[in-house]
């Protein structure tokens, strides 16, 4: 790495964030002070650290998003991811939760508008990445909710499991996804269809399951915290044929459901 040299009386906080700047942007001058081990300018050293630096966040955000990757190939994505990298720098040095922006990057990036679906596959991508990373937490016993009293069950608040995430989409985003991960297999498909996802790791493995749109907007209800009524509104609302009951039952398999509250708020005295 080049070393600075101690040029100037400006604030340290300033110097560092030109050199932050100058690492993530090509277009930037090397920083000033910058010198080899015999205090010479030192711009070539500095362009190599820089490739450096954007080569490992392209990689990062390449291991993140391995679907994203295979399907815009393997020119466009780096190119993608570089001018990401310079627009969206990391926050913290723990890169597992860098590129929860990424997603919403490609939606505005006009390059890749050609690829209509490609920001909702980087969605599903991250919801399966941060399921994988989330908390444990124990799942209820399904015989304290089949025990409430069903007068009471529409206040009722459940608290879902931590890794638990809903992926909604105009798009086949499951299919997508699966036929572009590793051991999946590139088919035609009919990118007119949506799919909603629930992505949950209640032990081990995180699974995937394709649900209704119904059913997807009542458990997103229920994991804002939304009453089982209020939730069950929006998803009727949304399809009158939703399957409440079944779906209850499902996020009871799945070990999807860790606590539950008959109080009217969370807020309640």
């Amino acid at each position: 790495m080049p070393r600075a040299s101690h040029a100037g009386p400006r604030r340290l906080d300033e110097r560092q964030r030109e050199f932050a700047a100058a690492l993530l942007d090509p277009g930037l001058p090397v920083p000033a002070g910058i010198v080899d081990p015999e205090g010479k300018p030192s711009a070539k050293r500095f362009a190599v650290y820089r490739n450096n630096v954007a080569a490992g966040l392209i990689d990062a955000l390449g291991a993140a998003f391995p679907a994203v990757r295979r399907i815009v190939g393997d020119t466009f994505f780096p190119a993608m991811a570089r001018i990401y990298a310079a627009r969206h720098p990391p926050r913290s040095p723990v890169m597992l939760g860098y590129g929860e922006t990424f997603a919403g990057f490609i939606g505005a990036f006009e390059p890749a508008a050609g690829v209509p679906y490609l920001a909702d596959v980087a969605r599903m991508e991250w919801a399966w990445l941060a399921s994988y990373h989330a908390a444990e937490a124990s799942p209820l016993d399904p015989a304290l909710l089949a025990g409430m009293p069903r007068d009471r069950l529409p206040a009722l608040r459940l608290a879902l499991h931590p890794s638990l995430r809903v992926v909604r989409s105009a798009f086949p985003v499951v299919s997508l996804w699966r036929m572009n991960i590793d051991g999946g297999t590139v088919r035609a498909i009919d990118t007119g269809e949506g799919e909603d996802a629930l992505v949950v790791r209640p032990d081990a493995e995180v699974e995937v399951r394709i649900v209704p749109r119904g059913a997807a907007l009542f458990i997103q209800g229920l994991a804002a915290g939304m009453p089982v009524a209020s939730a069950a509104a929006g998803a009727l609302d949304e399809d009158a044929k939703t399957d409440l009951a079944g779906t209850l039952s499902g996020l009871l398999a799945l070990d999807a459901i860790v606590g539950l509250s008959p109080d009217p708020a969370p807020d309640s005295p």
